[in-house]
Order: C-alpha cells, then sequence, then structure tokens
C-alpha cells in the first residue's frame, strides 16, 4: 500500500488535501508504455492510471511522485523536485527547523544539503521530517511572534537571503501563458475531440466525405477560437499578476540597496518611500504609517491607515493584525514617520510569491473553488445512461445486419457508427451556452464573475445574508448628537459637537480617529472623517523633519497635530489656540470593536490616551464608578431609534514614559467614561425594495452586521426584513464560568412584551424573528448545539459578529443544506464572501479575491438581477440538456428504423439536420433572457429527478410513435414501391422509407426544441428570443417546402424521394403537427405535476434538506421558544426531527 499523510498536508485558502500517497518510477514499466500512444491518451485524461502503471507505492520521504487528493475528490500528480543547498545555512531559520532538516539529510543518508518540494497551483510545498509530510514553505514562519518581525529591521545578510531565496523561490506570482503550440495539443486531446477524430474516422470509412469534412472545417474553427479565447484570458491573467518593479531594502550591513521584487524574501527590511508604491509582497509594517487602497484585494475603496506592528510576544498572522499588515498588489499612497527626517516607512516581507493576498486572488481566479451542485456531475452521469442505450442499439444492429449477410468492415462501421449518433460528444459544451450568454449579460449591468459555474448556483439561492454599514444602509454617516456622560448620569444631548464645553468629550471627538492627509485632503474612514469635520478642528500634519513640531510637544514624535479654530478653552488652565498632537495610534480592529490614540498637550505638560468604540466594548473597559446608571437604557433607547451610537473614554498617561512604544494593551485599560456619539446611518433607497422583493420571492433574508443589536433590529424593521406586526425575540446565551454553567434564554422586546395578548404558555407567536449577537452565537454554538438549528431557522439579525462569526454563521446555515448567498462591501466579510456558494462584493474593481461575483452596483439591487439570471441560466441549462438528449434520441430512432429496412440517412441529410437545424438551435436557444420577476418558486437543480426522466421517457416515446406512424403510413400507400432488398444503406437512396422518416424527424428537431424550452416564470417566453423565433419559423417552411414541393436541385442533393403525392405530403404534416402538440400536452402536463402520482404510490416522504424538515417541526412546536426562561445545557426543551 502506498503511503499516505493526508491529513497533515494542508494548502491555506485553496485546496486542502486529504491524501497524499508517495510513488516511485519504474523504468522498465515508463518505457513500455511510452511505446504506446492510447495509453498516454488514458494517462492525460486520468493521471491516477498514468501513476499506478508507471510507479510503485513508497513512503513520502523517499518518493519522486505524489498523488494527492483535494477535499472535492480532484486528483492531483505532482513532482517531487530537489535542489542543493549551502552547508549549514537551515541553521539561519531556527532550531525547530534545522532538526527537522537535519533528520531528513540523515534520512536521505545524503552528505550535501538538499532541498524536497513540489509546487501545487503556485503554492511550493516543503518537506519537513519531524511532521513526516509535505507542508507550505510559510509554515516556516508560521510561529514568529510581533517581537521577532522587529529583529529582522537590521536587514538579512547576503547569505541569508540565497538561503531564503532557495527555500521560499522567487517573488513571483507567474501565470504561465502556454504556446499556440502546448495549447493545441491539450485543446485536441480533450475527449470531446477525441471522440470527433474517432467518429470522423469512422465516418470517412462509411464514405460520409461531405459530413466528415465538414465537421473537421466546424472543429479547427472550434480549436481556433478556444485556443485565441484561452490565450487572450491567459496573458490578461498573466498581465495582471505580473507585478515586477524595483525596490529599496536594507542589508544587514546598514545599506541601503536597490533591488528587484523578484528577489524579494520572507525577512527582508523593505524601505517604503514616502510618494508610496504598489507593493509586489505581504510585508508587516515596523516603523512609520501608510495610507493604503485596497480595492483590488477587498473592494474597500476608502483608503485605509495602516500603523507600525507592535513589538510584543503575540504570534503574528496576517489575519488578526490586518492593520499592522500591507497587501500584495495594494496601492500605498503615502508613507511618513518611519525613518529619519519623518519620509516613507519601514516593513518587514511576510509572504511572497502565491502566498500574499495578491496570490490567493490570482489562484481563485486560476483555480476557482469547486462547488456542490449537481448539475454538471448528473449531466456526465447521464452521458453514460445513453452509453448504455447505444450498446442495446448497436446489439440490435449487429443482429440485423448479420442477418442481411453484410460484410464484417460494414457491420463493425455500421455497430460504432450508433455510438456516435447516441452519446453526443458536444453536450458538456451545449450546456454551458445559457451560462455564457448570461454572464455577458450580467457584465453589461456591472456585475463581474470570476467563476462561471457559479452563476447556475446563485438560481437556487435559498437564503440571502446582507453586512448591513454600506450595504444595506448609506456608507456616509451624518452626526445626530453627543451625550457627555458623568458617574451622576447623562447630561443634555447636545446636537452639534461645537457646542460642546471644552474639556476631554470635544478632545475625544476630535483626535480619536485614523483620518491622514494627503496632498492637503483629508482621507480615512467616512465615520471618522464626519466626526471630526462636526468638531470643527483642524487636522495638520509635521513636514520634512518635524523636529520642530516634535519640541513642541515636549520632544515626542509627532504623527498629527489637531489644532481647534475657536477661541475656547481646550484644557482646564491652557487656551484653545494651543493644539493637541497625536503620538499613537491603534487603528480599529473589528475583533476587538475599538481603536485608540495617545495625545500628548501643547509644550508636553500632560498625554492623554483616547478610546472609542462600541459602547458595550468600551463600558467593559472603563472602571464603574464612571459609567452612568442610565448606560444601558440610554444606549437601548438612541440605538432603537437606528442610531449609531459610538462610545468614547479617556486616562491620564505618564508623559515622561515612552509613548510612542506603549502596548495596546496598557492604553485600553483603566478607562474613564467620557459619553455618546450618535450618527445617523439611512437606508439606501434601494434596500427596501430588493428586501420586499426576495421576501416575495421565498428567499429569506438576514442582517449580519458587526453593530448594537438594538441598531440591527432598527434597520431590520425600517427596510421590511422584519415586518411592521412580525415580534422580535432576542436570544440570550452566556457561556461557561468559573461560578455559572452556561445559560440560555429567549425574552421579548420591552415594549413588544409590554403591548402583547398573545398567551406566553403556547411559546413564541406564529410571525417572529429571532435576534442574537456575536457573543450569544459563540456560546450557543459552543454550549447548546441542540438549540442552534432552531435559532438559525428564525433568526433575522445577527449583531456584533466578528468577521470570523459571519464566515461560521455561513457555513452553519449551509450544513442544514441551505443555498446562501452574501453580500457585502468586501472589508471585514472576506471571509463570509467567500464561504458562501454565492457571494456578491460591492465594489469598483472587476475583480476581488472576496467573492465570485463583484458588482459595480452601490446597492444591493443586483441581488434579484444575479438570482434571476442564475435562475435563467439553470433553466436553459436544463432545456439545453434535454434536448441535446433527445436530438440524439431522434436521429438514432431514424437509423435504426431505416437500418431494419436495409437503408439509412444520407451523407447530406446528416449534415442537414446536424449543421442547418440542430447547431443553430443550441446556440440560439439561451438567448432568451431572464423573467422581470422573482417567482416564488425556485427551478429545479437535480438532473436525476422525476420530471426530468420522465419527460425524456414521454417525448421518446412520442418520437418513436411519430416516426414509426410517417414510416407505416407510407408503406400502406397503393403506390408505395418496396426498398430494393439486394443492397444495403447508401446504396439505396433516394427511396421512400428514407424520405418519410428524414422528413418527420426534420419537424421533430425543430419542434421540440420549442418544446423543451422553458419561458415561465423564470424565463422570458421563447418569442422574445426573435433570433431563435426566427430560425424556428425559417426552419419550419423549409421543411415543409421540402415536404410539398422541393425543387429537384436540392432533392438530388439531399437525395430526397420526390412525392409527387400533395396530399401524402400534407399527410406527413399532419403528423408532425399532431407529434408536436401531443409533446407540449405532456409537457405541460408534467409541469403541471402529471409525475406527482407516481410518488404518491411510493408514499409521502420527507424532504431531502434538512432546513424543510425543521421548518415543518418548529411550526408544529408549542413549546419553542421558552420565552423569559433561562435555561442550561441540561433543562432545554428537545424538539425531534427526522
Amino acid at each position: 500500500m502506498p503511503h499516505r499523510k493526508g491529513e497533515d498536508l494542508f494548502n491555506p485558502g485553496l485546496i486542502p488535501c486529504k491524501d497524499c500517497q508517495g510513488y516511485k518510477w519504474l523504468r522498465w514499466q515508463v518505457w513500455l508504455c511510452r511505446l504506446a500512444v492510447l495509453p498516454l491518451i488514458v494517462f492525460h485524461w486520468r493521471p491516477r492510471l498514468g501513476v499506478l502503471a508507471r510507479c510503485r507505492p513508497c513512503p513520502l520521504a523517499l518518493a519522486e511522485i505524489l498523488l494527492l487528493t483535494d477535499d472535492s475528490g480532484l486528483q492531483h500528480v505532482v513532482e517531487v523536485r530537489t535542489e542543493e543547498m549551502e552547508e549549514g545555512c537551515l541553521e539561519l531559520l531556527g532550531q525547530q527547523e534545522e532538526d527537522e532538516w537535519r533528520d531528513d539529510v540523515q534520512l536521505l543518508n545524503v552528505e550535501k544539503t538538499l532541498l524536497r518540494y513540489f509546487v501545487l497551483q503556485g503554492l511550493r510545498y516543503v518537506w519537513l521530517d519531524r511532521r513526516e509530510t509535505f507542508c507550505p514553505v510559510g509554515v516556516l514562519n508560521e510561529d514568529q511572534t510581533c517581537q521577532d518581525l522587529h529583529g529582522f529591521l537590521k536587514g538579512l545578510s547576503p547569505r541569508e537571503q540565497s538561503m531564503r531565496r532557495t527555500m521560499f523561490g522567487k517573488n513571483l506570482i507567474d501565470v504561465p501563458v502556454k504556446s499556440c503550440l502546448k495549447l493545441l495539443f491539450d485543446e485536441v486531446l480533450n475527449p470531446f475531440y477525441v471522440f470527433q477524430v474517432f467518429s470522423i474516422v469512422l465516418w470517412m470509412c462509411d464514405d460520409y466525405y461531405y459530413y466528415a469534412g465538414c465537421i473537421i472545417l466546424i472543429s479547427i474553427i472550434s480549436i481556433g477560437i478556444s485556443l485565441y479565447e484561452t490565450r487572450k484570458q491567459s496573458i490578461a491573467l498573466h498581465n495582471m499578476a505580473h507585478l515586477v518593479t524595483d525596490v529599496k531594502i536594507r542589508r544587514e550591513s546598514g545599506e541601503e540597496d536597490s533591488v528587484s521584487s523578484v528577489e524579494l524574501v520572507p525577512g527582508d527590511c523593505l524601505i517604503i518611500p514616502e510618494e508610496g508604491l504598489l507593493l509586489p509582497c505581504d510585508a508587516a509594517l515596523l516603523a512609520g504609517e501608510c495610507l493604503v487602497n485596497e480595492s483590488m484585494l477587498t473592494g474597500e475603496s476608502v483608503p485605509m491607515l495602516k500603523t507600525s506592528l507592535p513589538a510584543d510576544d503575540r504570534t503574528y498572522s496576517s489575519d488578526t493584525e490586518r492593520r499592522h499588515t500591507i497587501f500584495c498588489g495594494t496601492h500605498i499612497i503615502q508613507a511618513s514617520g518611519g525613518r529619519p527626517g519623518g519620509d516613507g516607512a519601514v516593513a518587514v516581507v511576510t509572504n511572497t510569491g502565491f502566498f500574499t493576498a495578491k496570490g490567493d486572488l490570482v489562484s481563485s481566479i486560476m483555480y476557482p473553488q469547486q462547488c456542490s451542485f449537481s448539475f454538471q456531475k448528473d449531466a456526465m452521469k447521464f452521458l453514460f445512461i445513453l452509453g448504455l442505450i447505444a450498446s442495446c442499439g448497436t446489439i440490435y444492429i449487429f443482429v440485423i445486419l448479420l442477418k442481411a449477410n453484410v460484410t464484417w468492415s460494414e457491420l463493425i462501421v455500421r455497430c460504432l457508427d450508433i455510438v456516435t449518433i447516441v452519446v453526443p460528444p458536444a453536450l458538456p459544451a451545449a450546456i454551458t451556452t445559457g451560462t455564457i450568454y448570461a454572464q455577458k449579460r450580467l457584465k453589461k449591468h456591472g456585475i463581474f464573475c470570476i467563476n462561471p459555474p457559479r452563476i447556475n448556483v446563485s438560481g437556487k439561492v435559498s437564503v440571502f445574508c446582507f453586512d448591513k454599514t454600506g450595504t444595506l444602509t448609506e456608507e456616509g454617516l451624518d452626526v445626530w448628537g453627543v451625550m457627555e456622560g458623568r458617574p451622576a448620569g447623562f447630561s443634555e444631548l447636545v446636537p452639534d459637537p461645537k457646542l460642546l464645553p471644552p474639556g476631554h468629550m470635544q478632545s475625544a471627538l476630535a483626535c480619536c480617529h485614523t483620518v491622514k492627509l494627503l496632498r492637503g485632503q483629508p482621507l480615512g474612514d467616512i465615520l471618522e472623517l464626519k466626526m471630526v469635520e462636526s468638531t470643527g478642528w483642524n487636522l495638520q500634519e509635521p513636514e520634512g523633519d518635524g523636529d520642530v513640531v516634535h519640541a513642541e510637544f515636549g520632544g515626542h514624535k509627532v504623527l498629527a497635530v489637531m489644532k481647534p479654530s475657536n477661541q475656547q478653552p481646550l484644557f482646564q488652565g491652557t487656551s484653545s489656540s494651543e493644539a493637541v498632537a497625536i503620538v499613537q495610534r491603534f487603528p480599529f480592529s473589528s475583533a476587538l470593536q475599538r481603536m485608540s490614540v495617545v495625545t500628548v498637550a501643547h509644550g508636553g505638560r500632560s498625554a492623554l490616551a483616547f478610546v472609542k468604540g462600541s459602547p458595550e466594548m468600551v463600558t467593559s473597559l472603563c472602571g464603574a464608578d464612571s459609567v452612568p446608571p442610565q448606560f444601558s437604557s440610554t444606549l437601548r433607547t438612541f440605538s432603537s431609534e437606528g442610531l449609531r451610537v459610538l462610545a468614547l473614554a479617556c486616562k491620564p498617561v505618564d508623559v515622561n514614559s515612552d509613548l510612542m512604544n506603549m502596548k495596546r494593551a496598557e492604553v485600553e485599560k483603566d478607562l474613564q467614561f467620557l459619553g455618546l456619539l450618535m450618527m445617523k446611518n439611512l437606508i439606501k433607497p434601494k434596500t427596501e425594495d430588493v428586501i420586499d422583493i426576495l421576501t416575495k420571492a421565498h428567499i429569506r433574508t438576514l442582517m449580519v452586521t458587526g453593530d448594537n443589536i438594538f441598531t440591527a433590529v432598527n434597520v431590520a424593521k425600517s427596510c421590511r426584513m422584519v415586518g411592521p406586526d412580525d415580534k422580535v425575540i432576542f436570544v440570550t446565551a452566556t457561556p461557561r464560568t468559573a461560578q455559572s454553567l452556561p445559560t440560555l434564554r429567549f425574552s421579548l422586546e420591552d415594549e413588544v412584551a409590554q403591548s402583547s395578548t398573545y398567551d406566553m404558555d403556547q411559546g413564541g407567536p406564529p410571525d417572529y424573528h429571532l435576534a442574537i449577537d456575536g457573543k450569544s452565537f459563540a456560546a450557543l454554538r459552543d454550549h447548546f448545539p441542540e438549540d442552534l438549528p432552531k435559532v438559525l431557522m428564525k433568526a433575522t439579525v445577527f449583531a456584533r459578529m466578528t468577521p470570523d462569526q459571519k464566515a461560521q454563521l455561513v457555513k452553519e446555515l449551509q450544513s442544514l443544506n441551505y443555498c446562501v448567498g452574501m453580500c457585502g462591501d468586501g472589508a471585514n466579510d472576506c471571509g463570509a464572501l467567500k464561504a458562501a456558494d454565492v457571494g456578491v462584493s460591492l465594489s469598483e474593481a472587476e475583480a476581488s479575491v472576496a467573492s465570485p461575483f463583484t458588482s459595480k452596483t452601490e446597492n444591493i439591487s443586483c441581488v434579484p438581477l444575479l438570482i434571476r439570471e442564475g435562475r435563467c441560466s439553470l433553466v436553459m441549462s436544463f432545456s439545453l440538456f434535454r434536448y441535446m438528449v433527445l436530438y440524439s434520441v431522434i436521429q438514432f430512432c431514424s437509423v435504426l428504423i431505416l437500418n431494419t429496412v436495409k437503408t439509412t440517412l444520407g451523407d447530406i441529410q446528416f449534415l442537414f439536420c446536424d449543421l442547418f437545424l440542430v447547431t443553430v438551435l443550441v446556440f440560439l436557444i439561451g438567448r432568451g433572457g431572464p423573467s422581470e420577476q422573482l417567482h416564488p418558486c425556485r427551478p429545479p437543480g437535480r438532473l436525476r429527478s422525476l420530471p426530468v426522466f420522465g419527460s425524456l421517457f414521454l417525448h421518446t416515446c412520442m418520437i418513436i410513435l411519430g416516426q414509426l406512424a410517417a414510416f407505416f403510413i407510407t408503406t400502406k400507400e397503393n403506390w408505395y414501391i418496396p426498398l430494393n432488398s439486394t443492397v444495403f444503406g447508401k446504396d439505396n437512396l433516394p427511396n421512400m422509407e428514407n424520405s418519410c422518416v428524414f422528413e418527420l424527424s426534420g419537424y421533430q428537431y425543430i419542434f421540440i426544441a420549442a418544446v423543451v424550452t422553458k419561458g415561465y416564470p423564470h424565463n422570458k417566453p421563447f418569442y422574445h428570443n426573435r433570433m431563435f423565433l426566427c430560425f424556428l419559423v425559417l426552419q419550419l417552411v423549409v421543411m415543409t417546402w421540402l415536404v410539398l414541393d422541393p425543387c429537384p436541385f436540392f432533392s438530388q442533393i439531399l437525395q430526397l424521394y420526390d412525392f409527387t403525392n400533395m396530399i401524402f405530403g400534407l399527410l406527413l404534416i399532419v403528423v408532425a403537427a399532431d407529434n408536436f402538440l401531443v409533446c407540449c400536452l405532456l409537457e405541460l402536463l408534467i409541469d403541471l405535476g402529471l409525475l406527482n402520482c407516481l410518488r404518491r404510490l411510493r408514499g409521502a416522504r420527507p424532504s431531502k434538506k434538512q432546513y424543510k424538515r425543521l421548518k415543518v417541526v418548529l411550526s408544529d412546536s408549542a413549546s419553542w421558544p421558552p420565552l423569559d426562561q433561562t435555561q442550561t445545557p441540561t433543562d432545554q426543551p428537545v424538539v425531534h426531527f427526522r
């Protein structure tokens, strides 16, 4: 058995491999396989077979070839490479890695130090013997602390850089652009074209020269177009990913050298110029501040301030330290405060190549995440069913021809010809045309997609989650008022912060922010810009080396200066003309729900720290004696009115301490509560209409926000996510502590509870929504897993959710078999957007690492449009699938009937049916657009369903009956001339049997396209597809002309028998019309539920979707949720469902 160690092999964010097997080459088997061409083609399709045929299993430590299986079941074959390294150079990576590598060297018994690695989708994996597996090379730096990163300020020696370059590889996001010859080779070896080559050879053997020639021409054109598009996309992606520039790094000697960004390695000390640059790597900011634009990665167009990383013992992670990490591909607009003279900044390289954020974006485009949607898989499985049908047809033809005493060569050709008819090689390409048209329509509306298969998935969305700020509500905020807090209570509401008396509250509003100046214009978060603007204070930044400014504030290094514009006192004993300097910033963290600054008064006489954040978090950091007793009721009042509420606090700091190097934990504790800032956040004009559309379409809508729960509930009511008469029940869960057990409680809003008239003993009201915050959500997941699915079924508002919790929520909903959509601005929603089945990022960028869909629309109106296009594409895919299958059935029946009487279809007849009739219709069916409205019923998503199989079976029966009717009507006519039975095949053409079956089947190709093309409710009626309708009419006219009065020239070309009897031609048309009407009637009855009677025979079965089963149980439960009862894990009511 091959050596397996799959559980340790991982690939962050791309392909977690669940199985890894090692193999070594067997040279004689390799040469044996090279002597045969066919095995090499099979190995190209199934690399695993190639490994098994040419290799033997071995331990991973000795493997030359690895067979990897990812979580989606895809297999990858990679070659293990070795590279010589300098002796002893691994010691530079630290003791742990040194020991690991020394073990590896002893295992291999090699005197030289060898690096063993492989590259999968751009990521390099190295062998670590202690772990007995290959790990991403980034794991060598995974335990680095923030203090360790500060140790790189001195720079790397040339030897260290050389070693690290060998270990980590070049800093390139290299998207290979294959040569035309390589692309042609890959395209021709596609199973579709291999089958085409087999078919063409077969047709040539059967003297179908015209048909084979046309297929060759079409294949050449198709391959040419495919090569052009593939190469064009590869070049575009290569140019987007390619980023090579000159950067300046610090050497160990202290010198600063300009090098190519390709040579950067993790650990390099990067010097960022004042004017900024396009960063070619991920880097942690060690000194200074940078104003950056991350729109390409997160979709967030507002510039963000990055501050220097604190030098503490925390383990560094780019996810948790986002405010101190600058990501590859972001544009650094301005850098300051990091070097002597005040210009520029200093950072350390943390990731290079495909391990960077931009590399993750490129990988998501090159190797899109596999979705669990079953349509494509079912379509491929159905090809095997057609293969079985072809086998039956082959056996039948074999018997018929054997009785006819044909030659063995003709018998083999005829039998194989059946396979080329029944199995349509163009099926996989045909069913994607609807998706291609949908993608083009979405692009016209400013919605860009980097993963087209997700378009079909969007048609099955059953629940859609929305971020609040910037998604449901306007990005901008207006200051609504300020209330100062004192131990005795709150002061009166001050609508304008300029009217505040001089004091700490006014200073906090003016200074607690991360706003920067760019060419004299303030840039930063819109909330902070509005807050600073409301105070009337002015922002200034030191110029040049800033020594004069530093001296004015006691010699402290100043980041920014805030000056009041009025003549009121600023601090007690000072005049308002004196400014306040910001000397340290700790940017806002979603996980911490706060930000803070350290300020110094003019002259350096005193220092204060200010903290701004969520009221609950800020008060938890304040002394209890400084928080007004009315805090909770006041916060609830303002939040319930839909206001964005922020709390501010301060604390005195020792002005003689090292303010620049203060730890965040020291600043944000033992605070004194200052007051509340209320800001009005208006709902976007389109929000209410979109939520109403989704609700009417029976698509659940959820709000997932980091804001206060009462504010979120108010916004949910304002946008009709919660109906005006619906009740809101708050879910409060607490974790286990040393003194208490975990608890769970359901309670109504105060005002609802007072006016409610329903019986509390009967549980919750019929129409109710649950609201829960992040802390309760975490406790619910940990301590009340039985209640979690029920809460998810009824919860509409999720507040105070961290980015990780948003992603967890999406996965929990998916575990209930929901198809989950997520819409956000991309900033704090990246994890949820990527985890969702359909993620939509509202961004100006055309592609974002955040999600497969990016919309340039500034509101959520893109969501119903995307769902409508998804439903249209999905329905079209079903229609095209059924049409391609029935097209094969029509031709299969024609050939079987004609072969039975020793004739067949002619060369030009095949050409006429396949090109003029079928191919044109396949490319035109998908042009129909989506319906203007979202219907409450979602389209089916599985091909293996009773309506699909029933429809195909019934239409197949009608097709057979139609052709047999035409055949027997012809043979019963008194002028019928029997076929010459001494010859077989095309030598009998033209004849009556061939002509009647060909003409009837021609009508079937046309009307089946009309029958299976769905309109209402998800698509526009097919007559809106004018080009499709025009070609249908044209084809009907041509077929009618061929039946009634064809000119001799076309009769000769098509080898048609000239029926001089006009009555017979009209009779054939009547048969075709009857066939069409019966198929239409059957399709209508199937849509109306004709086949449901078969389901009744087997009895009612519960839904396969867990959320549907749970919904039935909850609707019948009178005991859940238990209101105003505090539960522990041992006494909660149990709701069972199957």
